[in-house]
């Protein structure tokens, strides 16, 4: 699943070397924490959160498939 996460988020980055996720793991929980660039913070998150939305509900049908919750936050 960071996989699949880190791959969407480097694709919509223009600086993808500086995109970094880090997981915690809970027993039903798994968070995603990513920083990046402050200029591609923008991209990410899209015209009013559209675009993270989208990308946090693709990765809760992930965990949903495995049975856990799964959060993405953008930390600054």
């Amino acid at each position: 699943m960071r996989e699949f996460v880190e791959n969407i988020l480097k694709a919509l980055a223009n600086y993808p070397e500086e995109v970094v996720i880090s997981e915690l793991y809970g027993r039903q929980t798994i968070i995603f924490e990513v920083r990046c660039n402050s200029d591609d913070m923008g991209r990410i998150i899209g015209r009013s959160g559209k675009t993270i939305g989208a990308i946090r509900m693709l990765v809760g049908v992930l965990a949903a498939k495995q049975r856990k919750k799964a959060l993405l936050e953008i930390v600054e």
